[in-house]
């Protein structure tokens, strides 16, 4: 009968954990236990024995099995090696990374190696990126433009050339890391030999001292500049598109590349219309005559005042479309629409005249009555033509 303490009391869980709950409770002891960071003399054991549990319980097909059998099924059927690799060593990595306090190298215990995610760039380094966001208008966003934008970055210095050492004098390699930039330390544990590498702190991992430093730098090689940049803006863009101007970013080490600017476009509220894809959406009031008997009417777009014909008995909140009057296409020919919606004002303050009109209109079944020359239907326009107040005509507006 088998002595060893069952893997979900060692991991402290119940038997219907989760994956991720296991997951979590294996990552918490192992951090707890683990040798090189716990010096009890136990240790060693009780890391080994979480390690062994979370393997098992980790895949399905062996908890299936443990759950099954007990260790009857698990015992003799793989070798300590074994049960190591089968741990999710990609959570493993933040274990190795808390214990070690940086990247490592690899290890020597039969595993081949992580890529050590923290490990110093050796050689010249490519400058940063750098990001600005951009504030357009709708008109610019629909028609294209030429912006010039102002970006502070670093530079290579002129005086050094980048180098950062007064002009005569040169950068040496660093005496601590011999020019490497990093600083190794092996360390043997229960899984192998890990080879850990730190930034070397003498010359922060640049690999190289100044012993006089350039004065106009001070050392750093890089001064601060703004640099009047010309954007070009596409026709359609919208609002999160990106436009990347290579190497416009921060300047790189020597014989190095700088990195990229990323300008992030927003493109403003408009006050009259609305985007809704490639269409450009507005609203115009039209009078309760204008809706009933139909009238020819000015309505705003990008591209100037067009006539548009409302016909006799058009509903309030009715949508009419301008074919091509809406966003060119970003990636093609052709453009989108532009919807109109119609609103229908009603009249709130009347004239006696209009009280009585409407009240005629009404006794005819309002709209059976004649419309030629003289009739009601004359007679009720004009005394309707002025529902919509002057500020609510529609007119042009600026995009």
């Amino acid at each position: 009968m088998s002595t060893k303490r069952d893997y979900y009391e060692i991991l402290g869980i119940s038997k219907d954990a989760s994956a991720s709950e296991i997951k979590k409770a294996y990552r918490k002891l192992a951090m707890k236990h683990h040798p090189d960071k716990n010096k009890e003399p136990d240790a060693e054991e009780k890391f080994k024995e979480i390690s062994e549990a979370y393997a098992v319980l980790s895949d399905e097909g062996k908890r299936a099995q443990y759950d099954r059998f007990g260790h009857a099924g698990i015992d003799n059927q793989y070798s300590e090696e074994d049960i190591f690799r089968s741990a999710d060593f990609g959570g493993f990595e933040d274990i190795l990374e808390h214990i070690f306090g940086g990247g490592f190298g690899g290890f020597g215990g039969g595993f081949g190696g992580f890529g050590g995610s923290g490990r110093t760039q050796r050689g010249p380094r490519r400058g940063s990126d750098l990001r600005y966001d951009m504030d357009i208008t709708l008109k610019q966003a629909a028609f294209g433009d030429k912006v010039n934008i102002d970006v502070p970055r670093a530079q290579n210095c002129e005086t050094c050339g980048g180098t950062g050492a007064k002009p005569g004098t040169e950068p040496i390699n660093c005496s601590n890391c011999g020019g490497s930039g990093q600083v190794t330390h092996a360390r043997r544990t229960p899984l192998g030999n890990f080879v850990t590498a730190t930034t070397c702190d003498k010359c922060h991992g640049k690999g190289q001292t100044i012993e006089s430093p350039c004065e106009t730098c001070n050392g750093s090689g890089k001064v601060r500049k703004t640099k009047t940049i010309e954007v070009n803006i596409p026709k359609g863009v919208e609002t999160g598109l990106r436009l990347k101007m290579s190497g416009e970013g921060e300047a790189g080490s020597p014989g190095a590349p700088p990195g990229d600017l990323y300008i992030v476009l927003h493109v403003k509220p408009h006050e009259r219309f609305e985007r809704m894809g490639d269409d450009i959406v507005c609203e115009i009031p039209i009078s309760f005559a204008q809706a009933g008997l139909g009238d020819s009417v000015q309505v705003p777009t990008l591209y100037g005042d067009v006539k548009m014909n409302i016909k006799p008995g058009t509903q309030t909140h009715s949508v009419l479309r301008l074919k091509g009057k809406g966003m060119p296409h970003l990636h093609g020919h052709g453009q989108g629409d532009q919807l109109v919606k119609v609103i229908v004002k009603t009249p709130t303050k009347l004239s006696e005249e209009q009280k009585k009109l409407l009240k005629e209109f009404d006794s005819l079944g309002g709209g059976s009555a004649g419309s030629g020359k003289g009739g009601v239907f004359d007679k009720f326009k004009n005394a309707f033509e002025s529902v919509i107040s002057p500020e609510d005509s529609p007119g042009d507006s600026p995009a």
